[in-house]
């Protein structure tokens, strides 16, 4: 048996004057979704405790952009069209357990392109949101897999046997700056195109998700958030935060949401925490992680797989 306890909010910061930020956690088996209520004098947390069963669990971050409300739009239809886009799908349709996270994944993948589309569409044929589009890191979770998607530069980190690894990269020009070696990361916490990111659902009539998948291990802890907490609270405060408050992760959220405003809190600031128990899972196994990177050239077949280690 595997179990998932899960806490999500969302706060609007001390600058902005909406919540353009949203999240999803959605249970596939009981067509249940909840998202944030992005009502601005309200700093709620939402706790849910799921059985992962065969149909599996939907988690995701979105940060919208494009003022005005165009932003909380965006990501309100991200998370929205996701939602119903997987629920909609034939619940007959039959996979093998060696093949159904495949199906889980290539489901969430769908979402995410058909979501672009429509994001988009609406940014062309309505002009108080032209140009508005929002970010996407999204995370499926079953018996045998952990598979996330990336679109932006909202993340997802894993804590596991006491250390926090960032398990999706920033897709944003100053982390392009960095893999090309021409700045450093503490030089790209302060540069002037921080904010540039390259691919965002609805900015283009394609898009290019990133899909990884990771091992699930006892006790791992899924932290999923939006550059609100990520650009004020590092890796190593996240970590340090949440194993302190590991019997209470609730308490965790809403420390990191603290800080993050404490130290400004210029923009929206979304956290998702999930840890994952049962006897069926693994121990911790070794200092490192392992990412599969799926093959974006057919998400539905994932025999061609590169493997990247995470330190």
């Amino acid at each position: 048996m595997l179990i998932v306890d899960i806490h999500a909010t969302s706060h609007i910061g001390r600058v902005r004057k909406g919540n353009e930020d949203n999240y999803l956690m959605l249970h596939v088996s009981d067509v249940k979704a909840w998202t944030s209520s992005q009502e601005p004098n309200e700093f709620i947390i939402e706790s849910q405790r799921f059985e992962i069963d065969d149909n599996g669990v939907i988690l995701a971050v979105s940060d919208g952009m494009g003022g005005a409300l165009a932003g909380e739009v965006a990501s309100k239809m991200a998370v929205e069209t996701v939602s119903q886009k997987i629920l909609d799908d034939d619940p007959e349709k039959t996979a093998t357990p060696e093949d159904y996270d495949a199906t889980l994944i290539g489901k969430l993948y769908d979402a995410t392109v058909y979501a672009n589309y429509l994001i988009h569409q609406q940014g062309r044929t309505d002009p108080q949101f032209q140009g508005m589009g929002a970010t996407f890191t999204g995370v499926s979770i079953t018996h045998t897999a952990i598979d996330l998607i990336q679109i932006g530069d909202s993340r997802a980190y894993l804590i596991r046997n006491g250390k926090i690894y960032q398990v999706t990269k920033d897709q944003s020009l100053v982390q392009q700056l960095i893999d090309a070696q021409q700045i450093s990361p503490e030089e790209a916490e302060t540069h002037t195109l921080k904010n540039v990111i390259l691919q965002a659902l609805g900015a283009q009539s394609e898009i290019y998700p990133v899909s990884a998948r990771l091992m699930p291990q006892r006790e791992d802890i899924l932290l999923l958030c939006s550059d609100g907490l990520s650009n004020k609270v590092t890796g190593s405060s996240m970590q340090k935060i949440v194993l302190e408050n590991k019997d209470h992760l609730e308490m965790a959220c809403a420390e990191l949401v603290k800080v993050a405003n404490e130290r400004g809190g210029e923009d929206n600031i979304t956290v998702i925490i999930a840890r994952l128990s049962g006897d069926d899972l693994p121990e911790p196994n070794g200092d490192e992680v392992k990412l599969e990177l799926l093959n974006l050239g057919d998400i539905h077949d994932t025999a061609d797989q590169n493997t990247d280690e995470v330190t």
